[in-house]
């Protein structure tokens, strides 16, 4: 009988100790939409890669862009999360408000034109501070001069503002 009590009171533990273990692996993965900062020794300046899940399959598009007068579909730009794509940006602050320039010509499109959607994407400071970086959706237009985009409006908060569709 304390052979049978010992081998359910260990099969228990067993199990308990399996699922803390199985709850540990999937409570913490990495979101697909997300800001990464370059360590301080391989930067120059506040350079961040922005990775981000955007766009919709064009098959069930009718229209989401406005290109000289028509609706048109263009891959991997506006709402949903079809494609991944990522962006070096420069984030500049003046007070509140936060910008973020690229600084590759053709990293999300060679497009003259970007529509992102709202997003939120998880921040990681230096101090291992958990904040979010919402991007709220706007069409941005390439810089005829240095050829880049800015996204403006930007800000941090400590829960996602966007719901990231």
């Amino acid at each position: 009988m304390k052979k049978l009590l010992t081998l359910t009171l260990l099969a228990a533990i067993l199990f308990v100790a399996c699922e803390k273990e199985d709850i540990s692996k999937t409570c913490c993965e990495p979101s697909l939409n997300r800001v990464i900062t370059l360590p301080a020794s391989e930067k120059t300046g506040s350079v961040s890669l922005l990775q981000v899940q955007i766009g919709h399959d064009g098959k069930t598009c009718n229209g989401c862009v406005l290109d000289r007068g028509d609706l048109i579909h263009v891959d991997c730009m506006g709402d949903g999360n079809y494609c991944a794509i990522s962006a070096a940006v420069q984030l500049q602050q003046a007070g509140a408000t936060i910008n973020a320039t690229t600084t590759d010509t053709f990293d999300l499109t060679t497009e003259n034109f970007f529509l992102m959607p709202n997003r939120s994407l998880d921040y990681v400071d230096e101090k291992n501070n958990h904040y979010y970086l919402n991007i709220p959706g706007q069409m941005v237009y390439r810089d005829t001069a240095t050829l880049q985009f800015t996204f403006t409006g930007l800000y941090f908060s400590e829960g996602p503002a966007y719901e990231n569709d």
